[in-house]
């Protein structure tokens, strides 16, 4: 329930029916609010956290009344001001809040001759003829009052916590057929998502029909009644839930409807003494109805009369202090090769309600746990009577199922590492799940290899010691000579002479690729099969030898599953050239835009949080933070794997400043260059995060960002085009030749909306990047990206 401290209501009433133009309140300074004429609403600033915010509140009175209690808040999602602001109805006719440094936060956009705070709770601006012009009941926040209308289409958005008001997870949604719809924040308006009402709640229907009768809206009457109404005010519905119906129809009580913090929607009953007590309630019993309160990959129980979150196996919680935030791997992901890497574990008494891509039978529990073992997309398995589902990451809406199901099993894939619980007095302890490994065959020749293995290494360490100690010395006589002692004892690479580049290359014949850094040529290391790419730099900053080994120390430090791995260099005269690992499947550009087969989706969603990895370790896991300010596939790697690594990170240190230019002085590739390049203004590391946003569009549709070619003069654009399909929920059109998962499709697309925002300050971390792709997190509506759609 959303309370301010009781200490707000010893201050003294100031009722006012008519506040004027010039009128001012301030947080420190008595009055701090205009009340309503029976004093029991109150308008103006009220304490939350280290700061005050403006809103409207139900005034606790009497002995019983320990707190007041918040209905409406002022721009909730940035509320709070200090004790130097001021609330005002200007001169102007504005209701504002004045804030530090002259600015200014708009509450109403209107111009007002006059303003009350009336008895229902509401808060209206008038004009000159003392007609409505703004009233706060327009514009709800998570309460309704008895009184009050919520047209259709129009939302509740619960509050982030009973001290935050902010917008929290869960959403109430009045729908076109009169019903009201329960759905978490951030989802779509189907049953799927919907956790009121479900198949088993049936609001009790009055004989009505809602054909004719125009767009219904839902409405609390004075006495305690959830309803919805047609436009000829005839009611629909009428909701009754879990209640105490004694209260219903006393006049002397204040009713509110408000969508609280844990998602469930309560009706309050308060008196004029200021006592409370529920009224009723959707959904009725559980709180783990409430789909969303545990999040990803978590399962929701109830114990105590209370919900609690905890973490499926192979997962740990995200904020350990928490818990419905959801959890994340607990284990690295391998490659997809079944039991050398996982094993599957088991888990009764859980069902998921989400949408799964497999359902089939199977005669034995065993056969749904191998088939998907061996699944590179599933991450968890449901077997009940005989069917199988299989489902992929992130899991959503888990829950213990209650007493009198039938009984289940989940199977889930986690990595072959012991789990045990840290915290013995948890209460998990407590749960009943049992949970057991499927493949201890696989673990006992894991273990009996290993051991042969060691063995053998055994035996060979004298011999291994004694070629060590001739290579090192060897290796620090060949130091000595070329004069580079600390470089190679720091980074461990190989410094090679032009000439042996020169052979090792067949005199620099097979060119493998030309970009903005020089040309790259196919060679092999000595005498032996190690195939190694050569880059040969060009107009290079005419720094001595001594800054240029400074560089390389630093770009071979880097090492990382999604980098192109450094191995050595030469720097003689004017010659500078870096070798690297081959990469012998090419780049991703080939790979999406080439005439051969495109990667199918599943591999797709892999290179695209390989890539977003390998940015992630360059941003925020490098000694110093690396910008590559040319993220584009065909910087983009191929290994003999198909993993995708980013090649020429960090080589823009090595050239000269106009070196990249490829217009209006931006350092980049044209069509992936984030628009403060063009701005003149400090490039941070979000520069990166916008061209991957490109580049992750552009490996969803497997087509370039800028294609003139197509008939339909709306899809040039790949990000225009994309943020035309999401917002008419079309998102199909981008992959219309193949069947992909829908949710994992919506998700990533919002994340690449989200990458590619005009404004840095609105593009997510390389970190948020990866936790969204993964499923760890949820990934909110983004906003038009603005530059991409009017270019």
């Amino acid at each position: 329930m959303n309370t301010i401290p009781a200490s707000r209501t010893t201050e003294t009433h100031v009722p006012v029916t008519n506040i004027t133009p010039g009128s001012s309140l301030y947080p420190a300074i008595n009055p701090t609010h205009w009340s309503s004429s029976s004093g029991q609403f109150a308008f103006g600033f009220y304490k939350q956290g280290s700061g005050y915010a403006v809103g409207i509140w139900l005034v606790g009175a009497g002995a019983g009344a320990k707190n007041n209690t918040v209905v409406w808040t002022a721009n909730r999602d940035d509320p709070l001001v200090t004790s130097n602001a001021s609330l005002q109805l200007t001169a102007q006719g504005k209701l504002v809040v004045q804030i530090e440094q002259g600015k200014e936060k708009i509450i109403a956009d209107a111009t007002a001759s006059s303003a009350s705070m009336l008895d229902s709770g509401n808060f209206v601006l008038y004009n000159q003829t003392n007609g409505v012009i703004w009233q706060s009941f327009d514009y709800p926040t998570d309460t309704m009052l008895g009184g009050q209308s919520l047209p259709c289409g129009a939302e509740l958005l619960s509050s982030s916590s009973d001290t935050n008001h902010s917008s929290g997870r869960f959403r109430l949604k009045m729908q076109d057929d009169g019903k009201f719809g329960l759905y978490p924040a951030f989802t779509t308006n189907t049953t799927r998502d919907a956790y009121w009402p479900s198949d088993s709640d049936s609001p009790s229907y009055d004989d009505k029909i809602l054909q004719g009768k125009g767009k219904a809206h839902l409405y609390l009457n004075n006495t305690g009644l959830l309803v919805s109404k047609n436009d000829s005010n005839s009611v629909i519905w009428s909701y009754y839930g879990a209640s105490s119906m004694d209260s219903i129809g006393n006049n002397h009580i204040i009713y509110r409807a408000t969508l609280d913090p844990d998602g469930v929607l309560r009706v309050y009953g308060h008196d004029k003494g200021g006592e409370f007590k529920k009224v009723s309630q959707w959904p009725l019993y559980n709180g783990c109805e409430v789909k969303g309160y545990c999040g990803f990959n978590s399962y929701c129980t109830f114990n105590d009369d209370k919900p609690y979150c905890y973490c499926l196996e192979g997962f740990e919680f995200v904020e350990a202090d928490e818990p419905t935030l959801g959890c994340k791997r607990n284990f690295s992901i391998a490659e997809c090769s079944g039991a050398a890497y996982y094993n599957m574990v088991t888990m009764l008494d859980i069902q998921w309600e989400d949408h799964s891509y497999f359902g089939g039978e199977m005669k034995h529990e065993e056969q749904c746990s191998d088939s998907c073992l061996h699944d590179c997309n599933c991450w968890g398995a449901l077997y009940e009577n005989g069917y199988c589902v299989k489902q992929g990451i992130p899991f959503r809406y888990v829950s213990r199922r209650v007493e009198g199901f039938s009984a289940n099993t989940m199977f889930l894939k986690v990595g072959n590492i012991t789990h045990e619980n840290k915290n013995p007095n948890d209460i998990t302890n407590t749960i009943p799940l049992s949970i057991r490994s499927t493949s201890n065959k696989a673990v006992v020749t894991i273990i009996v290899i290993t051991s042969v293995f060691t063995l053998l290494l055994c035996s060979m360490i004298a011999i291994s010691c004694h070629l060590i100690y001739k290579i090192r010395v060897l290796r620090l006589q060949r130091q000595m000579e070329t004069g580079n002692l600390g470089l190679n004892e720091e980074v461990a690479l190989g410094r090679f002479c032009y000439s042996e580049l020169k052979r090792a290359t067949n005199g620099f014949k097979q060119e493998l690729g030309k970009g903005s850094f020089g040309a790259v040529y196919k060679g092999s290391l000595y005498k032996s099969r190690r195939s190694i790419a050569v880059k040969r730099l060009e107009k290079l900053v005419e720094e001595g030898e001594r800054e240029f080994q400074a560089e390389v120390r630093a770009i071979g430090k880097t090492h990382h599953r999604n980098l192109v791995r450094l191995l050595g260099f030469c720097a003689e005269g004017p010659k500078r050239l870096l070798v690297y690992e081959y990469m012998s499947n090419g780049s991703l550009g080939k790979l999406l835009f080439g005439n051969e087969r495109h990667p199918h989706w599943d591999e797709r969603v892999r290179i695209a949080l390989d890539i977003a990895r390998g940015i992630l370790y360059l941003h925020e896991e490098c000694e110093a933070p690396i910008i590559h300010c040319d993220i584009k596939p065909q910087n983009i790697l191929m290994d003999e794997f198909w993993t995708a690594k980013i090649s020429d990170f960090g080589l823009a240190k090595l050239l000269m400043p106009d070196q990249t230019r490829t217009f209006t002085g931006v350092r980049g590739t044209r069509g992936y260059v984030a628009p403060e390049w063009q701005k003149n203004i400090p490039i941070s590391v979000k520069a990166d995060v916008y061209s991957y946003g490109v580049v992750l569009l552009e490996v969803i549709c497997c087509r370039r960002n800028l294609e003139v070619s197509v008939s339909v003069p709306e899809e040039i654009l790949l990000s225009g085009w994309t943020y035309k399909c999401f917002v008419a929920k079309e998102l199909h059109k981008l992959v219309h030749w193949e069947i992909v998962d829908k949710n994992v499709l919506e998700n990533m697309v919002k994340v690449a909306l989200w990458c590619i925002q005009e404004e840095p300050a609105l593009r997510p971390t390389m970190k948020s990047v990866v936790l969204m792709l993964e499923g760890v997190t949820d990934v909110a509506i983004p906003p038009c990206p603005t530059t991409s759609i009017s270019m």
